[in-house]
């Protein structure tokens, strides 16, 4: 898998994916990273890449020159070793990013992808019409620019890349995996602050474990996202977990 992200912070992203999952999956070859600033494709002599916005308002909004340069020159520099290539401009105004979303990405053959990072107010409408693929936001809320969304898009494909985790078992049981949020976890000592561990944890039956922990997902899921549940239908056993939840909550 091959990312190139169109950013006026180079350093920024090249410093954070460095580290952890990112920065040893890049190590090992699994994906390969590209970062293109817009000020370089700029063609004044003080490299401008944003300007009043029309219909007045507050703030600028980036000129659409300098983005599409930049972004044509990302797409070319991915290669014939890349089958396709999707252009992705991480925005407030985006489809919600979701695990499905996530996995689809990286699920796609020799695929490769182009980050916008937007800035100021915005980018021109035009730019996105015409060369953006995908709009995606992180959530209900505003950062200062695309960077930080990026870096937690790439951060979600690349530790669905094989090999890029030590256990392949932890993609597979993360939060949103099978449409529930993650059960609680614990790690020694037995006793912290005079909190126990859930004695089944210690018990040793994996069986018992595992429906335990199916349990506090399905408990944790309604408390926290009751939506989630409302999306999929329980089956009898989830239902009867949900149950025992209750009781204990209780």
């Amino acid at each position: 898998m091959r990312i190139d992200v169109v950013t006026l912070f180079p350093e920024m992203i090249e410093h954070a994916i460095g580290f952890g999952v990112t920065g040893r999956a890049r190590e090992r070859g699994l994906w390969q990273l590209g970062v293109w600033n817009p000020r370089d494709f700029a063609t004044d002599n003080h490299r401008t890449v944003d300007d009043r916005p029309y219909g007045g308002g507050p703030g600028m909004v980036m000129l659409p020159g300098p983005l599409a340069l930049a972004i044509v020159a990302a797409r070319s520099a991915q290669g014939s070793g890349v089958a396709s290539t999707r252009t992705i401009h991480l925005t407030p105004a985006g489809v919600p990013l979701t695990h499905a979303r996530v996995a689809e990405f990286a699920g796609a053959v020799d695929a490769g992808y182009v980050l916008v990072a937007g800035r100021y107010e915005g980018i021109d409408e035009r730019l996105i019409a015409r060369e953006v693929d995908h709009e995606i936001a992180m959530g209900d809320f505003v950062v200062s620019g695309g960077e930080l969304p990026a870096l937690m898009l790439i951060d979600a494909l690349v530790r669905q890349l094989p090999g890029a985790l030590n256990d392949a078992e932890s993609a597979v049981q993360d939060s949103f995996v099978d449409g529930l949020l993650d059960c609680p976890h614990y790690t020694r000592p037995e006793i912290f602050e005079g909190a126990a561990v859930p004695p089944v944890l210690l018990s040793g039956n994996h069986a018992a474990i595992a429906r335990w922990r199916r349990m506090q997902a399905l408990g944790r899921t309604r408390d926290r996202r009751p939506e989630l549940l409302e999306a999929r239908t329980l089956t009898k056993d989830e239902q009867q977990l949900l149950a025992e939840y209750a009781d204990q909550k209780t």
